[in-house]
Formats: structure tokens, sequence, C-alpha cells
């Protein structure tokens, strides 16, 4: 299910966070959305802004604000205020005025940066690079993270008022790993938007599912992008998953067994026949056509029901000229 907000799924706890969006869509409270890196916490910042737009969304990449110039970044400079400032420079605070922030990865924003992000929080106001004067402004904060804050802020790597600040409401969004019920359709949705008429074989999405995804939404964004890319299609297969995934099933001997007993063991080859004795060439042939029906095309998952490797199969194909 792909709501109005942007966010595709339809596990429970993607219906919780639909919820939970939609509560915020009239408040200014601060939002603390947590979650590993790829998890789309952009995209649930993006629609919770979406739910209720005023003024501008303006997303900050905090690991990227460092050296002398972040404060520029931030909160702009007047001319003359450092060497290079020809002009005056409005910064990314004052574009969001009426507007939402969108600080992702706030516990890569360094201390200094704490200090007046929290001046911001509390007063509505900020002064830029060189000014002698503050400046009005009201913004909603969504700030987002994969690290554990509250840790950061035993190490004195962050500030505890800020984090008190900034965590009113929080919002915790599920690795794929915890819902897997989701990929199927996350997979379609980024084929449709590569703008192909491509579809995954059973065993390539069973493998899928298989896989724990460490890198989230983003890396089965990435390896749709990678199948589509190196295939013609239309039907992508468990081979043509990437190498993360295949070293992932080549060390899971379990896996093709539980395929098979889910749907069946696979037929075994016929007894020789009374008038005659089939060759072991012959029976080895049967079997192949017998492992790729039973798979529906996937080489990859018909190897290792053979118990063979995908390239000794890939070679017996084309020996026996099975490749159609």
């Amino acid at each position: 299910m792909d709501s109005s907000h942007g966010l595709v799924g339809e596990s429970e706890q993607m219906c919780v966070i639909r919820r939970q969006i939609e509560r915020l869509a009239h408040s200014k409270s601060p939002v603390l959305l947590l979650g590993e890196s790829g998890t789309g916490k952009e995209v649930v910042a993006r629609a919770i802004y979406n739910c209720n737009p005023a003024g501008n969304f303006i997303p900050i990449d905090c690991g990227s604000l460092v050296g002398p110039l972040m404060e520029s970044e931030l909160f702009g400079h007047t001319k003359g205020a450092f060497t290079g400032a020809a002009e005056a420079k409005r910064g990314l605070i004052e574009l969001a005025d009426r507007g939402t922030a969108f600080f992702d990865e706030i516990g890569d924003l360094p201390l200094e940066m704490q200090v007046k992000l929290l001046r911001l929080l509390q007063e509505h106001e900020f002064r830029p690079v060189g000014s002698l004067t503050t400046r009005k402004v009201e913004i909603r904060v969504i700030a987002a993270t994969h690290r554990d804050l509250m840790r950061d802020v035993e190490r004195g790597n962050f500030r505890q008022d800020l984090y008190y600040r900034l965590n009113v409401v929080t919002l915790r969004l599920p690795p794929l790993r915890e819902r897997k019920e989701d990929i199927a359709v996350l997979a379609g949705r980024f084929l449709e938007r590569i703008g192909v008429s491509y579809s995954l074989s059973a065993g390539a999405m069973d493998a899928m599912v298989s896989y724990d995804w460490p890198g989230n939404i983003r890396e089965l964004q990435n390896c749709i992008e990678r199948m589509v890319a190196m295939n013609s299609g239309p039907l992508l297969h468990a081979g043509d998953l990437p190498s993360a995934i295949q070293n992932h099933l080549a060390g899971k001997e379990p896996f093709a067994a539980a395929v098979a007993a889910a749907s069946g063991a696979m037929p075994r080859p016929q007894a020789p026949a009374q008038s005659g004795i089939i060759s072991l060439t012959e029976m080895e042939k049967r079997a192949i056509r017998e492992a790729l029906e039973f798979t529906k095309g996937d080489r990859v998952m018909a190897a290792y029901l053979l118990g063979i490797g995908r390239t000794t199969l890939y070679r017996k194909l084309k020996e026996y000229r099975l490749v159609s």
C-alpha cells in the first residue's frame, strides 16, 4: 500500500507510523526520528511536512557541516564577515523560516553548533556570522539519527539539554529485516520507478526475503537497479542478485531444502525402463530439466537443489545443449 504520505509497505509497523504521522501533521513540536541507515528517515520527515505543508522543507546534512564555514551555512553571514564574503548570504535556517528544517544525522553535529541550535529551539532566534543583531524565525525542527544519542550524551559527545529539547516526539523506524512482508511491494515500486516491465522470479523473491538487508531500503533499491541494469529481462532470477546476497545464499545450506520442502519434494529421476538402461548422461540431463522446471527457470536455485555449483550447472547446460 502506498499512502498519500509516500510511504510504501503493508506491514503493521508502517501502518502505525502512518497513523503517527497524521497525528503530528498540525503540531509544531520537534520530532526525533530514530533508525538504522537506509530505513527511510528523510522520507518520513518529508511525509510529516507534506501532511500540512507550510513554508519550505530544508534538509540539512549535519555530517557535511565541517570546517570554518559551517556556521555560515546554517545561519548565513553579512557582507565582509570574513575573507571571501563579498556579499551577504542567507543561511539554511533562514530559508526554513515558517517551514521545516530537517537535521539529518543530528548526532554528527559538532558541539559548537549544538549550542547554537539549542538557542534556536529555545528562543526562536539566531545571529548571522558578522552580524551584531539577532533575527527571529519560526521553524519546525525534525531531526534524525542512526546513533544512540543517550550514549553520546553519557560520553560527552552530545549535549544533554539539546537531546531533551529534541526528544519531544520520537518515531522509531524498523529495519527492513523486521518487516520482510514489505520487500515484495517495495521491490515492485522500485521497478515501477525505473520504468521497466520486469518482474522477479519466485526464487529471486525467496532469496531476497531470506536476506537481512543490513543497508535496509537503500540497499534494496540499489539491488533492484543493479538487477535491471545487468539483465535484459523481463524476468529477474536469483542468479541476477548482487554478490552480497549470493554469498549469503552460498553460506546457507538449508535454504534450498526449505524451498523444496515448502513446495513438495522435487521429483526423482524415473527408474530405468525394463527394456534398457538409461545412461548416466541421460539421467543427468533429466535431473537438470526437472530441477529447472521445478524452480521455474531459476538456475541458481536449481543448482542448489541438484547439489552442484552454479558454474557447473551453466557448463552442463551448454554441454548438453539445454540452453534455450
